[in-house]
């Protein structure tokens, strides 16, 4: 892996993390087209760590003011508004992820991770249930309409975002908006609920990589690559939640049906 590399897969993961695509597909496929060697595990951090800054730096707000709901939660006055609520709704949609991923991550990564033609396949099929979820959703709830139910609900869709080529955005927006959700509402419940499971999956990572040493010469590729996925992570973030105020999602639908076509013939042409 060279600068160049690193540079355009912090630049897809920022990207593609956020918006409804999937970043695993982004990630697996463009080395794949272009026979790029693996960016092994310095950069798989790098890549994670990057998110992770974007979205704290994006939701710090929101993160402070769950923090404060979480521990008012406990105390006399207990869960009385949908402020109160949200943090305990968040904590409940992330934890059938967090058990699938704990399981499941490893046996999932090494029966796709070679396969593009099914990565192309998840990224035609779930780009088509985004686009049947616009269709139907009634997009009239607000966050003050999340409860555990329904956090519960778009967690477990969240699991399905282990596939590559599924996406944790697009999965979560998806069931959101299937439940009834407004567009704005979907993506930023989506992020929320987002960050604990970036932020496990980054310090783990860490956690690795310091058991490991970063190797030589990688440091300048890490720093590389928690910097452009940062800052493209940030303004993908700002640019979703401002789109989906009074926009369809239907781009990014035709996106992923243009990608994943575009695969399969390659794949089958070759």
């Amino acid at each position: 892996m060279n600068s160049l590399h690193a540079v355009v897969l912090g630049a897809l993961q920022g990207l593609t993390e956020i918006l409804p695509i999937s970043s695993s597909a982004h990630l697996i496929l463009v080395p794949w087209l272009f026979r790029w060697t693996e960016s092994g595990l310095t950069f798989d951090v790098a890549l994670h760590l990057g998110t992770l800054i974007a979205l704290f730096l994006y939701f710090r707000r929101d993160i402070l003011e769950l923090t404060c709901n979480f521990f008012s939660g406990f105390s006399r006055k207990g869960i009385r508004t949908p402020a109160n609520r949200l943090p305990f709704c968040i904590l409940a949609g992330t934890i059938p992820a967090a058990l699938v991923g704990k399981f499941l991550e490893g046996p999932i990564e090494d029966m796709f991770r070679k396969n593009p033609s099914a990565i192309a396949i998840f990224l035609i099929v779930f780009g088509l249930l985004l686009g049947f979820s616009e269709l139907v959703g009634s997009k009239r709830l607000k966050m003050d309409r999340i409860a555990i139910g329904s956090s519960i609900l778009i967690g477990l869709a969240q699991c399905l975002a282990l596939v590559p080529g599924v996406s944790r955005s697009g999965i979560t927006i998806t069931a959101a908006l299937l439940l009834g959700f407004k567009r704005e509402t979907a993506a930023r419940f989506s992020f929320l609920l987002s960050l604990p499971i970036v932020a496990a999956a980054a310090l783990l990572k860490l956690v690795t990589l310091a058991r490991h040493g970063i190797p030589s010469g990688e440091a300048r590729l890490l720093l590389i690559g928690v910097s452009v996925s940062a800052v493209a992570g940030y303004f993908s973030i700002a640019f979703l939640l401002k789109y989906v105020q009074n926009h369809s999602l239907a781009p990014f639908v035709y996106y992923r049906i243009l990608i994943g076509g575009g695969i399969l013939l390659y794949t089958y042409s070759a």
